[in-house]
């Protein structure tokens, strides 16, 4: 935890690529290989990270508060022990659902001046 609190408004605008970590992370508990791949799936590949960008992105939120690592043998005692894992916290979520919500609403005004579909 970082010497100052970070509220929800201090995250906002999100990185696309820690918007999807947290995605990912809302489903289950993930490794940092597990996140990649999850995130390339679920963004159906608009999001790609290399492990340096993963991890550097891991620690800013880690400090943040916004995930947590979890001990290995909480997870899978049979994972590889150099598997760090990482959960998703509360400010985590009410961070992604923020994101959300705002994303949301430029897809309204989207909508209302025609830009897109009304879906």
């Amino acid at each position: 935890m970082t010497e100052k609190q970070q509220t929800i408004q201090d995250w906002l605008p999100l990185n696309p690529q820690v918007l999807a970590i947290l995605m990912v992370l809302m489903e289950q508990d993930r490794h940092g290989y597990g996140i990649m791949q999850d995130a390339a799936a679920l963004s159906g590949a608009q999001v790609r990270m290399q492990p340096g960008a993963l991890y550097r992105h891991l620690k800013k939120m880690l400090e943040g508060g916004l995930v947590c690592e979890l001990e290995r043998r909480k997870v899978d005692p049979e994972s590889d022990e150099r598997r760090r894992y990482y959960r998703i916290t509360t400010l985590g979520r009410e961070v992604a659902a923020a994101e959300a919500e705002r994303m949301a609403r430029w897809v309204r005004l989207g909508r209302a001046l025609q830009l897109l579909d009304e879906g």
